[in-house]
């Protein structure tokens, strides 16, 4: 694997788009964005420079690792960063009308009874833990594939990185918390009455409360979410896809990946961290973007580059 491939070009692509969607369209909602467009100049420079790097001949262990796992670094930064972005466009959150649609389809709030009808703590453990397990799904597949042959690899980080820039471009047009608002303020915004009304009496259940994956997860929303990136929901389209590469060349696994998929997007609901639409579209997003990154990666990789066949697990 030498010089440009798809997820290079695809990086590099989503950090250039950024940059000029600040430029035209940054407002007093994006105090600081002459540094993020440094960041993203600073960006576009590093990634061109490592590939250059590893071109020329035998790199060390610290730029091989940068050269494989770069793109899984720059995740966290580029989904905070749609946080600060997202309302360049609108300036209003647009949850009123994700809860609409879900009232509409069922006439209740799926992410708010849920969890009212079953307040059980064995239960919530088990769909708090299955949530947390999308960032193992990102790393433990990725991991895997990189230790049995680097083509899987690419060919998994490349589509991955793929459906994320996707979903981040979406983000910044379109911002959605998602059901949390129904309970606090969030990112400085409060759910209008109007759409309140919808979520009356929507406390955490007191058992809920006391489990490790609840408090888990409180910490790496505290600390790491973007308010604003709701639809579609990245957890399942991601989700799907690292079951995707599982059925392609982890077999073995490819089940009890499954189950855990399976349970993790109904976890995004129970959990209150998405709609029901947010979870509709992430799987819709996932069946479209899958084989259109596979179709764009195989249009970039050599010949040599391209994987040979299935894993045995």
């Amino acid at each position: 694997m030498r010089g440009y491939t798809f997820v290079d070009y695809a990086t590099q692509a989503y950090t250039a788009l950024v940059a000029v969607l600040i430029t035209l369209l940054h407002d007093e909602t994006v105090p600081y964005w002459p540094w993020l467009l440094l960041s993203h100049a600073v960006s576009l420079i590093l990634v061109h420079l490592l590939v250059r790097w590893y071109s020329r001949g035998t790199p060390s262990k610290g730029v091989d690792f940068l050269r494989h796992f770069y793109p899984l670094l720059l995740y966290i930064w580029f989904f905070a960063e749609t946080g600060w972005l997202n309302r360049m466009v609108f300036k209003e959150f647009m949850d009123p009308l994700t809860i609409r649609w879900d009232q509409a389809l069922f006439g209740f709030q799926p992410s708010l009874v849920f969890m009212q009808k079953l307040p059980y703590l064995a239960l919530s453990e088990l769909f708090y833990a299955s949530y947390f397990s999308y960032y193992l799904m990102i790393f433990g597949v990725g991991l895997a594939l990189f230790l049995r042959d680097r083509r899987w690899f690419f060919h998994f980080v490349s589509v991955l990185s793929f459906i994320f820039y996707v979903c981040y471009v979406i983000y910044i047009f379109v911002p959605i918390i998602g059901p949390r608002v129904f309970l606090e303020k969030v990112g400085g915004y409060s759910l209008p009455e109007s759409s309140r009304v919808f979520g009356t009496g929507a406390l955490y259940p007191e058992a809920v409360q006391h489990g490790f994956f609840f408090k888990l997860m409180g910490i790496v929303y505290e600390v790491f979410e973007a308010p604003g990136s709701a639809i579609p929901s990245s957890h399942v389209a991601i989700a799907v896809c690292t079951l995707f590469f599982s059925f392609l060349y982890l077999p073995r696994f490819r089940y009890a990946h499954l189950v855990l998929v399976v349970l993790l997007c109904l976890a995004t609901i129970y959990c209150r961290y998405h709609y029901v639409v947010d979870v509709l579209a992430g799987l819709v997003t996932a069946g479209l973007l899958i084989p259109l990154g596979n179709w764009l990666y195989s249009r970039t990789v050599t010949q040599g580059d391209v994987p040979s066949r299935r894993g045995s697990g």
